[in-house]
């Protein structure tokens, strides 16, 4: 980090201020990392490269030879499973198994060839959650089948084995069937149990999950499977084996999402924090055994994460100290682990942790940048009372030690309004939140009702609330802020994406508090999205809103798309033309009926972009006509000209 400049700041409007974080920064510098493991020393992630149209490229890291990439251009491993992905490779010995983006086949490669074979037919199926029956020489996998969709009917979720040895060839073979959802196929050490997770419409997993054990017979296949933990009311996460064979597991049973041992009721650390995070991709780890004796862990606790050991012979538990807010994708081999953390001015990185010698090291980071910390704003948690709700949020001020704003002027404030919505913001370094401030905007991220981290409580108040609390939280977020000094009443705004962007045309349309918002690939009609959404989701709205079709006039009373006559302020929105989760209708429909009430408005499309924007182009027009958008809108000029975009019903 750069220390901050030595001469006076330029006095300039907030919102105007030059900085030196630039949209291109999201794109050529920086990656998205994911799926970290640690494999025979070596350690292994995912980068998802915005310079690279957002390829997906295996990584591999070890002290003798370096970094490597394992998966050669234009290959891009990515599973679409439950359209989110996760867990779509697997390493063992000298083979690497993964999902590719393309065609959604599972390929083996040698990892000194590096010429990919398909093992799984051409079809329409997706998979992911590789894991390997060493003794059967197999891999078992999730596996969903999109061939009833021709009938009009739903895909099949399955867990399947497919077979590696030449006898066998690649023979696949159906483990459980029957629920609606499978994750987390694990067989203990001996290899005679399965465990696996599997939920039913209209739960998703963080609502009610079963943690269910199967037996493997002579012949490789499970049966009598039996719910262990799990059911109505309690969601189960990341069952695991531990070395001596133990099952373990994470369940929200008493309001906090607590690690547990099969047939121990009681939870190995009682503590009112989250030991995991809504199961929106596969392969999600939240702890991992050092020792048959020891696990190391994570939790959320207040917004931030902290790190711990628990030792199952004492019941001794501690947390570690260490430098990071946010972590993620923890695994072990022995003593040492890999995870993925950030801090507030740490950009996500690679980490390795041993825990003899207590040390932390750097592996590899989600950008190559030195950003100058003078114009690093860090996140303030904060609290703020709505009725009788405590709300959770972090604020950001304004910063850039080069610039000061004109005497008297307030900042413009953008409340960022998450996804999922079952989903939390964090803490950790992220450009997105310091591109505008370092710019001279205050940003209040809010973890309104509904969000993770902070308890089964906290998540379940939105439950047929969606559209009413999330949208009474950030505006009471904006007011908030506004009534302690911290923004001008007049220039609030509001931006956020998918399930987000519903929150933020919601408050547009049902409240007057922002004066101006950003909907990035989000809802506006409700009834649309219950019915035309992919499986994962589907029934997901059953409990946020209501049971489909039967509540369908509260699905339309709270859609912004047929109110849009009380929405008076502009807005902008981006909107990816390959969006399966929040199809493109979706925003045409709100475009047109602004325009016909003549407010200003603008829409960006990205022809080969789905559900969040993967492409440098795509995230560089998305913050810059952003801002643009703003300027204009509210007459402030910008320290460099904008792309240029089009607003209809402002402009000549």
């Amino acid at each position: 980090m750069s220390k901050p400049p030595a001469t006076k700041a330029v006095q300039a409007p907030y919102g105007s201020w030059k900085s030196t974080i630039e949209a291109d920064m999201l794109v050529k510098n920086s990656v998205r990392l994911s799926e970290a493991s640690l494999v025979a020393g070596r350690y292994y992630w995912l980068e998802s490269r915005p310079a690279e149209q957002g390829r997906s490229v295996l990584v591999q890291y070890c002290a003798a030879s370096g970094r490597t990439d394992i998966t050669p251009a234009p290959l891009s491993v990515r599973s679409k499973a439950h359209e989110y992905g996760g867990a779509s490779y697997l390493v063992w010995q000298n083979r690497v198994y993964f999902v590719l983006a393309a065609d959604q086949r599972i390929y083996q490669m040698d990892l000194d060839t590096r010429v990919p074979e398909p093992i799984t037919p051409e079809g329409p199926f997706r998979y992911a959650d590789l894991f390997l029956d060493r003794k059967r020489q197999r891999l078992l996998c999730v596996q969903e089948d999109y061939s009833p969709c021709d009938l009009g009917q739903e895909a099949v979720a399955r867990i399947i084995s497919i077979g590696l040895n030449q006898s066998s060839g690649t023979e696949q073979r159906v483990l459980a069937e029957g629920a609606d959802f499978y994750s987390n196929p694990t067989l203990c050490p001996q290899g005679r149990q399965l465990s696996f997770l599997r939920w039913h419409h209209p739960d998703m997993p963080w609502d009610a999950t079963e943690l269910c054990l199967a037996s493997m017979d002579s012949g490789g296949l499970a049966s009598d499977p039996r719910v262990v933990a799990g059911g109505a009311g309690e969601s189960v996460f990341q069952p695991q084996w531990s070395p001596r064979g133990e099952l373990f597991y994470v369940s929200d049973r008493n309001n906090w999402w607590n690690l547990y041992r099969v047939g121990d009721p009681s939870p190995l650390w009682r503590r009112h924090a989250d030991f995991a995070t809504p199961q929106w991709v596969f392969g999600m780890s939240t702890y991992s055994f050092t020792t048959s004796d020891e696990i190391l862990c994570t939790f959320s606790e207040n917004g931030r994460w902290h790190l711990g050991k628990i030792d199952l012979t004492s019941g001794n538990h501690q947390v570690i100290k260490q430098p990071y807010c946010d972590l993620e994708s923890l695994r072990c081999e022995g003593n040492e682990a890999v995870m993925i953390a950030s801090a507030a001015d740490r950009f996500p990185a690679i980490i390795s942790y041993d825990s003899h010698s207590d040390r932390f090291e750097q592996i590899a980071s989600s950008s190559s940048l030195e950003l100058e910390s003078h114009v690093l704003s860090p996140a303030q948690s904060i609290e703020f009372v709505v009725g009788e709700r405590s709300v959770h949020a972090f604020y950001y001020a304004p910063l850039n030690l080069a610039f000061e704003a004109p005497t008297g002027e307030k900042p413009p404030l953008i409340v960022f309004s998450h996804g999922g919505p079952t989903a939390a913001t964090s803490a950790g370094l992220n450009l997105k939140v310091q591109y505008w401030t370092s710019r001279g905007f205050a940003v209040l991220d809010v973890n309104y009702s509904g969000s993770t981290g902070f308890g089964r409580e906290y998540r379940e108040r939105l439950e047929g609330q969606w559209g009413i609390l999330d949208v009474e939280e950030v505006c009471s977020g904006a007011k908030f802020l506004a009534a302690q000094g911290l923004a001008d009443p007049n220039r609030l705004l509001i931006k956020g994406g998918s399930a987000g962007g519903y929150t933020v045309l919601a408050a547009l349309t049902f409240h007057n508090v922002f004066q101006a918002g950003a909907s990035h690939y989000g809802i506006g009609d409700l009834t649309t999205l219950a019915r035309d959404t992919h499986k994962f989701e589907s029934r997901y709205l059953d409990k946020l809103v209501g049971p489909w079709p039967n509540a369908e006039q509260i699905y339309r009373d709270r859609s912004p798309v047929n109110h849009v006559q009380q929405l008076n302020c502009p807005v902008i929105f981006f909107q990816g033309l390959q969006d399966k989760v929040v199809p493109p209708g979706q925003a045409e429909t709100m475009v047109q009926a602004l325009e016909q009430q003549e407010i200003p408005v603008s829409y960006i499309t990205f022809a080969d972009e789905s559900h969040g924007f993967r492409s440098g182009d795509s995230i560089k027009m998305a913050l810059e006509g952003e801002l643009e958008f703003y300027s204009r809108v509210f007459g402030f000029p910008l320290a460099e000209p904008g792309p240029g975009i089009t607003i209809r019903n402002l402009d000549g």
